[in-house]
C-alpha cells in the first residue's frame, strides 16, 4: 500500500513562506459548502465542518480500496467575501459569505465520488449539503501568517501592498488554509496561509 502525504506533493502551494509569494494554483477537485454569517454564532458554519470531514474520509477510504494509495486528507479551507466586497472588513461578520471547502487529490476520478457523497451524507445524516467540484484560484499571492485569526489584518496588508508593487491588481475571493487545529494548538501558534488571487500582468 502506497502512503501519499498531499500537502508535500503540493509543497508550493502548502507551506507558505512568512514573506509573500506568487504562485499559481490550477484546478482540483474539492468538496466544497457555501455559507453566510458569523462563522463564531451561525448553526450553518458548524455543520459544514462537521459535514466535510466526514465526506473527505470516506472518499479516502474508498480511493484506498479502489488503488491501493492510502493519502492525507487536506486541511480545512475557506473562501471569504461579502456582497459589498469593498467594505468587507468594516462589514460585521453577520453580513460575511464564505464557501468552505477540502481538496482532493485527482485519484478521486478513480471512484465514483458522486455516490461516495451521497451514501455517505445519506448514512451518516450529515447536515450540510456538500458538492464535489473542480476549483483553482488561478494565479496568486499568499503568504503565512501566525497568530490568532483575529490578528491577519497587518498580514493581509502587508500581501496586498506585494500585489500592488508587483503591478497586479486584486481579482477573486480572500481564500484562507487553516494548517493548525484550533482545537488543539494555542492561538499565538496557528499557522495560516493566507491567499489573494490577482489579476493577470498587463503588458506595458
Amino acid at each position: 500500500m502506497a502512503s501519499v502525504d498531499l500537502k508535500t506533493t503540493y509543497r508550493e502551494l502548502y507551506r507558505a513562506p512568512r514573506d509573500p509569494v506568487l504562485v499559481t494554483v490550477p484546478p482540483r477537485p474539492h468538496l466544497m459548502v457555501d455559507g453566510a454569517g458569523d462563522p463564531n454564532t451561525v448553526a450553518a458554519y458548524g455543520e459544514a465542518v462537521t459535514s466535510l470531514y466526514p465526506l473527505a474520509y470516506a472518499l479516502r477510504a474508498e480511493v484506498k480500496d479502489a488503488t491501493g494509495t492510502a493519502y492525507t486528507v487536506m486541511p480545512l479551507e475557506g473562501l471569504w467575501w461579502a456582497d459589498e466586497i469593498e467594505q468587507f472588513r468594516e462589514l460585521p461578520r453577520s453580513a460575511w459569505r464564505w464557501t468552505l471547502m477540502i481538496s482532493l487529490p485527482d485519484d478521486v476520478g478513480q471512484v465514483d465520488a458522486v455516490e461516495v457523497v451521497a451514501r455517505t451524507t445519506a448514512e451518516r445524516d450529515l447536515p450540510a449539503a456538500v458538492r464535489l467540484r473542480e476549483f483553482g484560484d488561478g494565479e496568486v499571492a499568499q503568504v503565512l501568517h501566525v497568530g490568532p485569526y483575529a490578528e491577519e489584518a497587518p498580514t493581509v496588508d502587508a500581501l496586498h501592498a506585494f500585489v500592488t508593487a508587483s503591478g497586479r491588481e486584486l481579482a477573486g475571493r480572500h481564500h484562507e488554509i487553516y494548517l493548525s487545529d484550533p482545537r488543539r494548538t494555542a492561538p499565538e501558534r496557528l499557522r495560516t496561509i493566507i491567499r489573494q488571487p490577482v489579476a493577470p500582468l498587463v503588458p506595458a
